[in-house]
């Protein structure tokens, strides 16, 4: 039996996916271990999509997260954190104040609302279905987790070479690609 060298073989992560296929959407949420993961980001592009995400600045006093969500939907996708934030409160995982413990869920979304259906996108009880530990993360689901991640990426890139190349995301992800996406995944949750 191999290693399992994929995000979901850090010890205490774990990895739960909703997607919708009809109207190519879905969201994935990477929980951490109870006590929290340090966590960085870089937002890049002209209109970066994304919720709590200046907690992950290095000059902020917060240190951890309890979860990361990467959503489709644009700004309508981050509603789904709410739905990850509540299953976390249920559980008693977060940042602990005064008056109670906070999930600290920063999200990050993509554009794709042209893709297939916009008026179906990831909302509250999609956050919340795709809970870790729930569902486990199945090989189509981590499939089109990573194809969503490459997508992202993709998109970065193709912005970033200033190509003129229109991103209409009805390519299909090459299986090198969704290495290298996975791989990045594994390098920056410390792996």
């Amino acid at each position: 039996m191999s290693e399992n060298r994929t995000l979901t073989g850090i010890p205490g992560f774990l990895v739960g996916h909703w997607t919708h296929a009809e109207a190519r959407t879905g969201c994935t949420v990477i929980l951490c271990p109870s006590e929290g993961a340090v966590a960085s980001a870089s937002f890049l592009g002209p209109s970066p999509g994304t919720r709590e995400g200046v907690l992950l600045s290095p000059d902020k006093k917060i240190e951890r997260i309890h979860a990361l969500l990467l959503t489709g939907g644009s700004a309508f996708g981050l509603g789904a954190a709410g739905g990850v934030v509540r299953v976390l409160e249920e559980r008693g995982v977060g940042h602990p104040t005064p008056w109670a413990r906070v999930p600290l869920v920063p999200a990050a979304v993509i554009y794709d609302l042209g893709v297939g259906r916009a008026d179906i996108r990831p909302g509250e009880a999609q956050g919340e279905h795709a809970r870790p530990g729930l569902l486990r993360l199945q090989s189509r689901a981590r499939k089109q987790a990573l194809e969503r991640l490459a997508h992202c990426e993709l998109a970065v890139d193709r912005r970033r070479h200033a190509t003129g190349d229109e991103l209409t995301g009805e390519h299909d992800a090459h299986p090198a690609l969704l290495r290298q996406a996975e791989q990045r995944l594994i390098e920056r949750a410390g792996g």
